[in-house]
């Protein structure tokens, strides 16, 4: 399957995650200034490592390596749903602005998982 996959871009799931980050720039562009390198850092660290995994585990040998940076993908996911979460009870996203980043988050993981899914039943 990975022969098939070889261009990341092609992949609904990464053009998902990319257009996720975009967003999430422009959400975390008036977070306040005291977390410039704390949660904004983390937050966006970690929302770019989504796409990124999908890229580098497509560039990779075979589907079990491929498996293994969706998974990291997927561990990103996670987090940076934790940190929404937070950036919402501190105030610093609004409700619109937090609805709208989950949903987009919440649609990717979905994919992907579904992705990793059909990944290991090929096996």
């Amino acid at each position: 399957m990975l022969k098939l996959m070889k261009d990341f871009r092609t992949l609904k799931f990464w053009q998902e995650a990319r257009a996720f980050v975009l967003n999430l720039y422009l959400a975390t562009k008036n977070f306040p200034d005291d977390e410039r390198f704390g949660l904004t850092s983390q937050l966006r660290r970690a929302a770019v490592s989504i796409p990124s995994n999908i890229a580098e585990g497509c560039r990779r040998q075979g589907d079990a390596e491929l498996n293994r940076f969706l998974q990291i993908a997927m561990g990103s996911a996670s987090e940076v749903e934790y940190q929404l979460q937070i950036s919402r009870d501190l105030e610093y996203l609004n409700a619109d602005q937090y609805s709208q980043l989950v949903t987009e988050l919440t649609k990717t993981k979905k994919m992907l998982n579904a992705f990793m899914q059909k990944l290991n039943t090929n096996r």
